[in-house]
């Protein structure tokens, strides 16, 4: 399952991608914000269509306590109208320190300021799928495993 995420910024919407078999996660590009929002989620859309993705994964900035702060309400808010256009499903996954981690990754490359802020929201966008995807293969694991045990069972 190809899979789009999403790193939803004021000023820029990061954007990864993952192979089609939903295994692995990259940074694809980063969408700048304009003033027209819908704009801005119509070229999500094309992107969606581009890649052929078969599902939307949108960080959710929850607050450190995991508590919907006025960040993931609007967040929350935006997701409510990219689920009203997208023709996929639009997940949502905890994005707490993404950025952080992201930006810690591109230092580490030696990356100076100018360029870590071209990429950091891809990269982030990538982190939150990369995450999504290994979550979401626990899972179902650990449904085979479940089943399996039935099995052996019966």
């Amino acid at each position: 399952m190809r899979a789009l995420g999403l790193d939803l910024g004021s000023v820029r919407i990061g954007v990864a991608l993952s192979n089609s078999e939903g295994t692995v996660a990259v940074p694809y590009q980063v969408v700048t914000r304009s003033k027209d929002r819908n704009g801005d989620h119509r070229k999500i859309a094309a992107l969606v269509a581009e890649a052929e993705a078969e599902c939307v994964v949108v960080g959710m900035p929850y607050s450190l306590d995991g508590s919907m702060g006025p960040a993931a309400r609007k967040a929350q808010a935006e997701i409510k109208l990219l689920r009203k256009l997208l023709t996929v499903s639009v997940e949502t996954y905890d994005e707490r320190f993404t950025t952080v981690t992201a930006d810690r990754s591109l230092r580490e490359m030696n990356l100076g300021a100018a360029e870590r802020r071209k990429m950091v929201d891809s990269v982030a966008a990538s982190i939150i799928l990369q995450s999504w995807l290994d979550h979401r293969q626990s899972e179902i694991s650990a449904d085979v495993s479940s089943n399996e045990i039935k099995d052996l069972e019966a």
